[in-house]
C-alpha cells in the first residue's frame, strides 16, 4: 500500500480570464495528482540501496578513466614534436612506395610471362607448320619415286629418316645459294672488316648447321650418309666417309688464297698434316672395322647363323661414330681456316668452297641430261669394240688351229 499523499492544486497564474482560469486550474490540477502518482516510489531495500551505490560508484570511476585517458592521449599527441610527425608520415610515404614498387614489378613479372607464352606458342605453331610441310614434300617425293639431294631410287630403298635428311639438305642448298651471294656482295661492296665479320661468321654457323643435320641422319639411317646417297653423282667420286676430305679441301685452297704471310702458309701447312693423319688414322679404323664384319658374317657354322648376324648389327653401329668423327674433323678445319686467315681471306675461302661444290652439282647435271643422240652413238661404239674384243679371239683361235 502506498502512503497517502495529501492532494493539491496549483493556483492560477495571473493574467488569465476566468473561464479560461477554470479550464486550466481543472487541467493543472488533474496533471498535477497523475504527476504526483507517477512519481511514486516503492522505499528500496538496503540491499538495492547498496548496489545501486556500487553501481553509481563503478559509473564515476569509469568516466573518470575514460577522461583521464583522452587527457593523456591529447597530450601525449600535444607533446609530439614536429620531427617524430615527420618521421610518421615519412614510413607511411616509404610503405607506399614499397607498395607500388612491388606492384609495378608484379606487373613487369606478368608482362614478361605473358611474352614468353606468347613467343612459346608460336614456336609450337612454326614447328607444327614445318612438320605439315615436311610431311607434305616426303609425300609428293614418294609418289614421284625420287628424293632430294642427289638421291635416286625407289621408295623402298630409303628410310624415312634419310628422306627428311634429303629434303632439309635440299632447303640447306638454298640457304647456302643466298649466303653465297652475300659473300660475293661484301666483298665486292669492299665493306668494313667488322662487317665482314658478321658475314664470314654467319656462313661457318651455316656450315655448322649442315653438320648438325648429319648427326641426326647417321643415328636415322648412316648407311645413306656414308655410301653418299644424299649428293650428286659428281660429289660421290670425290666421297670420304660421307663427306669431303679436310686435306684434300686444303690443298685446292692453298694455290687460290694468294698472297699469304709466312705465319699463314706454316699454319695452313700444319693444318693440312694434322688432317691428313686424323683422315688416315680413320680410314685404318674403317678397314678394321670392315675386315671384322667380312670375318663374323663368313666364320662359324650356318646353324649359328642368327648369333653372326646379331654380332654384326653390333659392329655396324660403330659406322656412326666413324662419320660422326669425320665430321667433326671437316667442321674443326673449316673454324681453323678462318683462325688462321684474314677476314677477306676467310671470305673469299668459303666463296672458293662454296663455288667448287657447286660446279661439281652442275657437272652431274649436264651428265645427267647429255644429248640422247651422243649416249646412243657411245652405246654403239662401246657394243662394237666389244663385240670387235670378242671376236679376235676366236680369230686368233682358229689361227691356232
Amino acid at each position: 500500500m502506498f502512503p497517502s499523499w495529501p492532494m493539491r492544486f496549483q493556483q492560477t497564474p495571473r493574467g488569465s480570464s476566468k473561464s479560461g482560469g477554470e479550464s486550466t486550474d481543472s487541467g493543472s490540477g488533474v496533471n498535477t495528482i497523475s504527476s504526483k502518482t507517477e512519481n511514486q516510489v516503492e522505499p528500496e531495500s538496503p540491499i538495492s540501496k547498496k548496489t545501486s551505490s556500487l553501481d553509481q560508484q563503478q559509473q564515476v570511476d569509469m568516466a573518470s578513466d575514460i577522461s583521464r585517458t583522452g587527457t593523456s592521449q591529447n597530450q601525449s599527441a600535444a607533446a609530439k614534436t614536429p620531427q617524430e610527425k615527420r618521421r610518421g608520415s615519412t614510413s607511411e610515404k616509404q610503405l607506399d612506395a614499397k607498395t607500388l614498387r612491388r606492384l609495378a614489378q608484379n606487373r613487369e613479372a606478368a608482362r614478361k610471362s605473358r611474352l614468353r607464352k606468347k613467343a612459346y606458342v608460336q614456336q609450337l605453331e612454326s614447328s607444327r607448320i614445318k612438320l605439315t610441310q615436311l610431311e607434305q614434300d616426303l609425300q609428293r617425293a614418294r609418289s614421284q619415286g625420287f628424293f632430294l639431294g642427289g638421291c635416286a631410287g625407289t621408295v623402298g630403298n630409303i628410310s624415312s629418316g634419310a628422306a627428311i635428311f634429303d629434303i632439309e639438305y635440299s632447303r640447306w642448298l638454298e640457304d647456302d645459294q643466298r649466303h653465297m651471294s652475300e659473300l660475293r656482295t661484301g666483298l665486292n661492296a669492299h665493306l668494313s672488316d667488322s662487317d665482314l665479320r658478321i658475314i664470314v661468321d654467319s656462313y661457318i654457323s651455316h656450315y655448322d648447321e649442315i653438320f648438325r643435320l648429319k648427326v641426326a641422319a647417321a643415328k636415322a639411317d648412316v648407311f645413306h650418309l656414308i655410301t653418299g646417297m644424299w649428293t650428286t653423282p659428281a660429289e660421290r667420286c670425290f666421297l670420304w666417309m660421307g663427306g669431303f676430305r679436310p686435306s684434300d679441301l686444303i690443298k685446292m685452297l692453298i694455290s687460290q688464297l694468294d698472297p699469304l704471310t709466312e705465319q699463314q702458309v706454316m699454319g695452313i701447312y700444319s693444318l693440312q698434316h694434322s688432317s691428313q693423319q686424323a683422315e688416315e688414322a680413320l680410314t685404318q679404323g674403317l678397314e678394321q672395322l670392315q675386315q671384322s664384319l667380312i670375318d663374323t658374317i663368313a666364320g662359324g657354322p650356318v646353324i649359328d647363323g642368327m648369333q653372326q648376324m646379331a654380332v654384326a648389327l653390333g659392329k655396324l653401329a660403330n659406322l656412326e661414330g666413324f662419320v660422326r668423327q669425320a665430321d667433326n674433323l671437316r667442321q674443326q678445319t673449316l673454324h681453323q681456316l678462318s683462325r688462321i686467315l684474314t677476314v677477306r681471306q676467310a671470305a673469299r675461302c668459303f666463296l672458293m668452297i662454296g663455288e667448287y661444290y657447286g660446279r661439281l652439282r652442275a657437272l652431274s647435271s649436264l651428265w645427267a641430261s647429255r644429248p640422247r643422240e651422243s649416249m646412243m652413238s657411245e652405246d654403239h661404239s662401246c657394243q662394237t669394240t666389244t663385240e670387235l674384243q670378242m671376236v679376235q679371239p676366236s680369230q686368233n683361235h682358229f689361227s691356232n688351229f
